[in-house]
């Protein structure tokens, strides 16, 4: 995949050179001549930034390493430690957090309070960053992850490509280059237009074909969906629903609050890293502009939009199977001692990483769910793939 990455880094900045001259009559130097033109240069660039590995200290990983657009921009498997976390450049650096999907990231909030000063949004696990800008500012810098030393470094990589160079100068200016943040703020900007574009939150779900009268869900589709939004039969929507309308059309299915849901530790992850298996993450509480030890082991609700391809599941990868997931959920509010095993270990569910500021509230507020139940929620949710990552389903 990192060949077929660098590979396509090569051809994406020449490509469109090309292209932009034979379609506008222009020299590939000249300012795009109109806003949308000039967008369409910003993603353009976002794109070959995305994909290049020389902004990472060995050449040899790329924002896609992590965040394929093969497999619904998340972490393909062949850059992963125990299935769940991602290499750094170095081969063997390795963090505690599995890596999301980029798809609709786009739609997530700025880090902020809302008017109930609950905090809500910010990308990263734990809002760390407030915008799509500031979070592609987080790997390329971070020693376990792409590992450049600093932002001069950056800027030198960025000016050994000659279409860079000009791209850039065309985008931003000639000041686009004329000092390291200038370069590291051009190179975020870019990348926040790619992961911006259309190509990355395409709305062209079975889910959205439906909502369109295009697509007629199964049976058991339906009853995924209509247990889903209902306020009678399951909890789902209490975290995963960002508009009132269950037709909204620009559904994300999260409303970008933090929870603590009891999430076990993975063991797994901690063997291959070396960390302490009873080490804390901390979640909300990592994030630099929160200090309240009520945030403790609270993450960001994630988007559900391709949830089925771009498993594994919760902030560290512990779950392998989407079903385990709702049946996780599930445990919560069934009496059954077949409900309180983890379908995938054989065991009881383990204990949470962090036992404080549980969100018992809302992951009790559902009744239990059978078989057919469990099995209608994984049908429906399996129709918010983009049309793209549809064989990918199993």
């Amino acid at each position: 995949m990192k060949f077929f990455s660098a590979f396509l880094c090569c051809l994406l900045p020449l490509a469109f050179a090309a292209n932009v001259a034979a379609d506008t009559g222009v020299s590939s130097r000249t300012e795009p001549a109109d806003l949308a033109q000039r967008h369409q240069a910003l993603e353009s660039l976002g794109q070959a930034l995305f994909f290049d590995t020389s902004l990472s200290y060995n050449r040899s990983q790329s924002c896609a390493s992590c965040h394929d657009p093969a497999r619904g921009f998340a972490d393909p498997g062949v850059n992963t430690q125990a299935g769940a976390v991602s290499l750094g450049d170095d081969g063997h650096s390795l963090g505690d957090r599995n890596a999301p999907s980029v798809t609709y990231a786009a739609f997530t909030p700025e880090f902020h309070r809302d008017s109930e000063g609950r905090l809500v949004g910010g990308q990263f696990w734990d809002g760390r960053a407030s915008s799509l800008e500031d979070q592609a500012k987080g790997p390329p810098l971070n020693p376990i992850e792409m590992g450049l030393p600093d932002v001069a470094t950056l800027r030198a990589r960025l000016q050994e490509n000659p279409f860079y160079v000009s791209r850039i100068t065309e985008l931003f200016g000639e000041a686009g280059l004329a000092s390291d943040e200038a370069a590291f703020d051009a190179m975020a900007s870019s990348i926040a237009a790619y992961e911006r574009s259309d190509a990355v939150s395409p709305f062209d779900s079975r889910y959205d074909r439906y909502l369109r009268g295009e697509y007629r869900m199964t049976e058991q589709e339906d009853l995924g969906r209509t247990l889903f939004f209902s306020q009678q039969f399951t909890n789902c929507n209490q975290c995963h629903q960002l508009r009132q309308s269950a037709i909204a059309a620009d559904e994300t299915f999260s409303n970008y609050q933090y929870h603590n849901i009891g999430v076990p530790v993975n063991t797994a992850v901690r063997a291959a890293s070396g960390m302490a298996s009873d080490a804390l993450d901390g979640g909300l509480l990592n994030n630099p502009q929160v200090n309240d030890e009520h945030e403790r082991g609270k993450f960001r609700t994630p988007g559900l939009r391709n949830v089925a391809v771009t498993g594994p599941y919760m902030h560290n990868g512990v779950f392998s199977e989407l079903e385990t997931v709702v049946r996780f959920y599930n445990s919560y509010n069934s009496k059954s001692a077949a409900n309180k095993i983890n379908p995938e270990t054989g065991q009881p569910w383990g204990t949470p990483e962090v036992a404080q500021n549980l969100s018992l509230k809302e992951l009790e507020s559902g009744p239990a769910l059978d078989n057919k139940r469990i099995a209608a929620l994984v049908a429906f949710l399996k129709t918010l793939t983009d049309q793209r990552y549809e064989p990918l389903l199993k």
